[in-house]
């Protein structure tokens, strides 16, 4: 460790200490309280990308096809997100109907819009426009993202109305269950150091 290496702040006691370099896959524990302050993710603006770009295939799949169908008396109803969304609206359940849009739909659609608009210019050896504010609006945004959460409530309905219909899982289903693992695999990789640092090798 050196004196004029940076100070880091701990996450959990507010402890200030000096960065130390980390071998590959290394994590970095507070003095005090033994609380992780980073780790080492070789590769990670790479690997944060390449979730990226397959998150977006699966986010635009997920958003235009069928997520799940009753069939009942040979007929079968279909229906999306957003016809879902389109729906609760006009039965008058305005606030149910914003609180699925923002969370599925555009807090998502935000979030990887913005790991795109950050990382791909990094990648090519270039500071993206607007850098900051764009990297404070994913911070902000990313808490609101509820994939997860709207995949749980699927499961429980098509659970509950099993004994009624024949239900048909959509394709929409499938991705968006894969888009969950692949939302979850870009919080893993996602390295805010490695992005400041290449902020300031390409300035």
């Amino acid at each position: 460790m050196t004196t004029n290496a940076p100070l880091i702040a701990c996450h959990e006691c507010d402890l200030l200490q000096r960065e130390v370099v980390l071998p590959r896959g290394g994590i970095a524990r507070c003095g005090r309280c033994r609380g992780e302050l980073y780790r080492s993710h070789p590769h990670s603006l790479e690997l944060t990308l390449a979730f990226t770009a397959a998150a977006i295939v699966l986010f635009v799949i997920a958003n235009s096809f069928p997520i799940v169908g009753l069939k009942l008396q040979g007929q079968l109803i279909e229906t999306s997100l957003f016809h879902t969304v389109k729906t609760l609206y006009v039965e008058d359940m305005k606030p149910v109907a914003a609180l699925v849009f923002v969370t599925t739909m555009l807090m998502p659609a935000l979030e990887l819009l913005a790991m795109v608009w950050l990382l791909l210019p990094l990648r090519l050896g270039r500071v993206p426009p607007h850098f900051a504010p764009v990297f404070r609006m994913l911070q902000a945004v990313r808490p609101w993202g509820m994939v997860e959460v709207l995949m749980l409530g699927v499961l429980v309905s098509m659970v509950k109305l099993a004994h009624l219909a024949t239900l048909v899982p959509g394709v929409a289903l499938w991705s968006f269950g894969a888009l969950m693992l692949l939302m979850a695999a870009v919080a893993a990789t996602f390295d805010p150091r490695e992005l400041w640092a290449r902020v300031g090798v390409a300035r």
